[in-house]
């Protein structure tokens, strides 16, 4: 067949190749027809229009910023009737333009910069005119104001109207530090010092985009509360560096601003004098990091200006409380502590204890009158348990006194409160971990380990008492030792009490922790010893670390990992034996443990072991190539599966997800090994259903390889493909024909 003297049967025969360059030749024409038409165009009307002026009253070193407004007119464009704000980040946003940016262009430069983006969108913008209409400046205020936030001001304004127009200072706001914040830079001012004098140099000048911040005093504290001007200055009208501070024995104590030429005298007055309490002749000032005495009485008395010392910004002025002459003697005993009148008492020969205490008032209900301590005025210290000896234990002997004796009554150690100084480390015992209220506790030597662990409140709800450890106090050399002691089983079998552990003041208790849940020890796993964990790890819903003792099986710790996911291959799990000191590998098959219901095969599990589950899907990796059969190509699951004899092709392709839709089904290939050759057949899967002849199906042993061939490799696609191949050659043909 030919086509305008073209061979068509040959060109169906043209390699791939040669059809790429034909279409390559085909659009090369293809293009050189377009440019033709394109260069014949009017050209007219390709021309960019011409800029106009603007029409604008506006000198041209105008610099364009935030908040100016500029008007356009363009006749026929009702969407340009408002006039349009550069934005805070400085551009303008034009309808069909979007936006661009102005902010620190001169007006010449705007007006161009406006005319070349409106002439990409619009027609005639020779008709346009661009007027500034009105400059604003915009700045933030923020702090101590009633209103905080962006105001909008008109051009040259100045702080003060920028705090008016944020509704006014608020109470407590410092006026003498403001600050002006205009990119990285800080500038502060005192803004009470031009309220008072009206000095325009004082306040900065206001930029668009500025920061306003008006800070707070220091005197309102950290807490926002209701206060008038008077609350307020109750405690000083200052604060910071400069301030002086007062305080002490005088009414208002406070910091107050420094003014020059104040004296001492000046600032007491203004933190409302002393008090009758103030020790007048013991004032303290400290100026410049050195301490000055300051005797009032004596100035008051003598009016010499020579003793008031200067004062500076910063100092601290101290009024000490008047104090009583301190009681001492050859005939002064001493009581401190928890009594109801402790003091200085005179003595005489042969004063006890209890003489001395009596006049005290005695004992308080706090006093832990078992650790009363005698300081002697040689130096010994002297330890009396005052309710051992009213008990008429150890013999004790009542101490006597003498003078310049101390007598101290300690205070009773307060089980919520969390101080240790009142226990020594000397009487005391440290209960840590799993308890109910873990912590120091005192320690007395007929006290046993039952009764620390009640004093504690018990074991917590996740307490390992199984392992509770008992650590003494550090040797000479520093090391201990800790005991370990089996708590859980003393409680649920018993035994001597000569078993309990022995306590002395200075050891330290821990109860072990257990993780909370077992799904949950991957963030605990630390709170638990490897001695005391099992590991079970692959093809299971919850694998970790669990907490494992000698009473629990391996089904204990295979239900608390959830059981198996549905890939979990329960022919072949292997547990590895990590204590004994040598390898050990148990293989466990739990499928025929649930089938039989035998005990004898569960393996003895121990604490440390591993115990692995692996995926079904990796027996092609765990099991050798002699072992399985392969099954390739179109079905759902391709890969390497055990075989067993008596299995058939049909189990194979079930276990491998079956054939896909599009599987030739017809030529099923079976490879295998006949008398050392590679043989080849086919299986009809579709024949085989329609007869149901299982006499048909092939011959399947491990190391054959099963293919299921796809729909495209049959001869029927394969003639479409070429007939495809041949109409798109044909179409081709003609294209260049008709060129």
């Amino acid at each position: 067949m030919k086509c305008k003297g073209v061979n068509v049967m040959k060109l169906l025969t043209i390699n791939k190749k040669i059809q790429r360059v034909m279409t390559a030749v085909v659009l090369i024409i293809c293009l050189g027809i377009g440019f033709k038409a394109y260069a014949q165009e009017d050209k007219s009307e390709q021309t960019i229009p011409e800029l106009v002026s603007p029409i604008a009253s506006v000198a041209d070193e105008v610099i364009l910023r935030t908040g100016d407004m500029i008007l356009i007119d363009f006749p026929g464009e009702s969407a340009f009737g408002d006039p349009f704000s550069i934005d805070q980040d400085g551009f303008l946003s034009l309808p069909e333009i979007g936006r661009i940016h102005m902010s620190g262009k001169d007006w010449m430069m705007g007006v161009t910069t406006i005319q070349l983006s409106l002439s990409t969108a619009y027609r005639d913008v020779e008709d346009i005119s661009i007027t500034l209409k009105e400059r604003q400046l915009f700045v933030t205020v923020l702090g101590y104001v009633k209103d905080p936030g962006p105001v909008q001001l008109i051009p040259h304004s100045t702080v003060q109207m920028a705090i008016q127009a944020a509704g006014g200072l608020a109470q407590g706001a410092q006026l003498d530090k403001i600050q002006v914040r205009r990119l990285d830079e800080v500038i502060i001012f005192d803004y009470k010092k031009y309220l008072d004098t009206g000095d325009d140099s004082i306040i900065p000048d206001l930029k668009p985009l500025d920061v306003v911040f008006v800070p707070a005093s220091p005197l309102t504290g950290n807490v926002q509360v209701e206060f008038d001007a008077r609350t307020l200055t109750s405690a000083g009208d200052g604060g910071g560096e400069d301030a002086v501070k007062v305080f002490g024995e005088v009414h208002r104590p406070g910091s107050f601003k420094y003014k020059l030429g104040a004296s001492v005298i000046d600032m007491m007055m203004r933190a409302g004098g002393v008090t009758r309490y103030a020790g007048i002749e013991q004032i303290r000032i400290i100026s410049k990091g050195e301490p000055y005495p300051f005797n009032m009485r004596e100035y008051m008395d003598t009016g010499n200006p020579e003793l008031m010392p200067e004062i500076g910004m910063g100092d601290t002025i101290f009024v000490p409380q008047v104090t009583e002459q301190v009681k001492t003697g050859s005939k002064i005993i001493y009581v401190m502590g928890e009594v109801f009148h402790p003091g200085a008492y005179e003595t005489k020969k042969g004063v006890s204890l209890f003489d001395v205490l009596a006049n005290a008032g005695g004992p308080t209900r706090f006093a832990e009158t078992r650790q009363i301590r005698i300081l002697k005025k040689d130096g010994d210290v002297i330890r009396f348990d005052l309710m051992a000896f009213t008990e008429r234990k150890n013999d004790l002997v009542l101490p006597m006194i003498e003078a310049g004796d101390a007598i101290f009554v300690p205070e009773k150690a307060d089980m919520n409160e969390k101080s240790w100084l009142k226990i020594g480390p000397d009487r005391a015992v440290m209960v840590i971990g799993s308890v109910v209220r873990p912590g120091r506790y005192e320690w007395a030597d007929e006290m046993s380990f039952l009764d620390l662990i009640a004093h504690a409140g018990g074991p917590g709800r996740n307490g390992d008492t199984s392992k509770v450890s008992i650590l003494p106090p550090p040797e000479e050399k520093g090391k201990v030792s800790p005991v370990i002691f089996d708590f859980s089983k003393f409680m649920n079998e018993g035994g001597n009490v000569s078993d309990l552990p022995v306590i002395k003041s200075g050891y330290t208790i821990q109860i072990p922790e257990l993780p909370k849940d077992p799904s949950d020890n991957r963030s605990q796993w630390t709170k638990q010893d490897t001695d005391r964990s099992i590991f079970i790890l692959g093809a299971m819903l919850a694998p970790g670390r669990y907490a494992f003792n000698d009473n629990l099986t391996f089904m204990d710790i295979f239900s608390a990992a959830q059981g198996p996911s549905p890939n979990a291959d329960l022919h072949n799990i292997r547990i590895s034996h990590r204590g004994e000191g040598k390898a050990r590998i148990t293989k466990v098959n739990l499928s025929k443990y649930f089938e039989t219901g035998d005990e004898r095969l569960l393996p003895k599990v121990r604490p440390a072991d591993v115990i692995y589950i692996p995926h079904r899907t990796r027996q092609w990796i765990d099991t050798p190539k002699e072992e399985t059969v392969r099954v390739l190509g179109a079905v759902a699951n391709p890969g390497r599966y055990e075989f067993k004899n008596n299995m058939t092709i049909l189990d194979l392709l079930a276990e491998a997800g079956g054939p896909r839709s599009d599987a030739w089904q017809e030529k099923i290939v079976v490879v295998n090994l006949g008398k050392g050759q590679p043989k080849a057949s086919s299986f009809d899967l579709v024949g085989f259903a329609k007869s149901g002849d299982f006499l048909s199906l092939p011959v399947v042993r491990v190391g054959d390889t099963i293919y299921v061939p796809d729909k495209s490799q049959s001869n029927r696609a394969k003639f479409r493909e070429n007939l495809k191949d041949t109409m798109g050659v044909i179409s081709l043909i003609a294209t260049i024909a008709g060129i």
